[in-house]
């Protein structure tokens, strides 16, 4: 893993998005796999600025939704499917067949992450996929356990998870979340990991001292060739 200390929000965006951008001028028929929350949004809004500038870049490139609340209506202001539309989807005009999504809302969520699945077998590997890191050290949602699972699956989100800002304004918390596993992330040839936010000093810690463990979920990226790590010190505090 290379990690890099950025000096504060916007230079981590930057530099994550030139490591993206000089992949799709490489190649435009890319699949990423996204993130959402605050971790990524500086990034995508450089990658919503250089379409403008190159839409030619964008043409071809497929996006894959890295997880969703369980439970939430697709509409949802607050759900993953809402994030990633209005930050991605619709600013860089994403083709609906070039976008797999968990339907968050389906009354058979074992049935759903089979077919993401079947998606991802058929249209991958995911070229470059784009994590946050969770303050208890989750990635998507596979939360610290005694055991992870491998590939698409029904999560039961931690107490960390549910007090994510993106669930402050839901008057029912979901307590279960769609996701890629730890299998599906790894095998991803590019992976970016962006690091921010207040009251993580104590995990981005326990990241760097190396030591792989099922309770830190994001350890596991030690095992990867090609991780590139982007760290906000401003949340390291003073």
């Amino acid at each position: 893993m290379k990690i890099k200390f950025c000096s504060h929000y916007e230079d981590m965006s930057q530099s994550a998005f030139e490591s993206i951008n000089k992949d799709l001028k490489e190649k435009v028929n890319r699949l990423f796999c996204l993130a959402t929350g605050n971790s990524p949004t500086g990034l995508y809004k450089k990658m919503e600025d250089a379409y403008h500038k190159n839409p030619e870049y964008f043409k071809e490139l497929s996006i894959l939704k890295l997880d969703e609340w369980g439970g939430l209506s697709l509409d949802h202001p607050d759900s993953c499917e809402a994030y990633l539309r209005n930050h991605i989807i619709k600013p860089l005009h994403i083709s609906e067949d070039h976008f797999i999504s968990f339907k968050s809302d389906t009354r058979n969520p074992e049935s759903e992450c089979e077919r993401i699945q079947n998606e991802l077998t058929e249209k991958g590997p995911i070229d470059i996929c784009v994590l946050g890191l969770g303050k208890n050290g989750h990635i998507g949602f596979n939360e610290p356990a005694e055991s992870l699972t491998m590939n698409c699956h029904v999560g039961q989100l931690s107490k960390t998870s549910m007090q994510h800002q993106m669930t402050s304004g839901m008057k029912t918390k979901p307590q279960f979340g769609l996701t890629l596993g730890m299998a599906d992330i790894l095998q991803s040839k590019k992976i970016i990991l962006l690091i921010t936010g207040s009251g993580k000093e104590s995990v981005i810690e326990k990241l760097l001292s190396k030591k792989i463990t099922t309770h830190l979920p994001a350890s596991f990226l030690w095992l990867h060739p090609n991780v590139e790590c982007y760290i906000d010190s401003k949340c390291l505090g003073d």
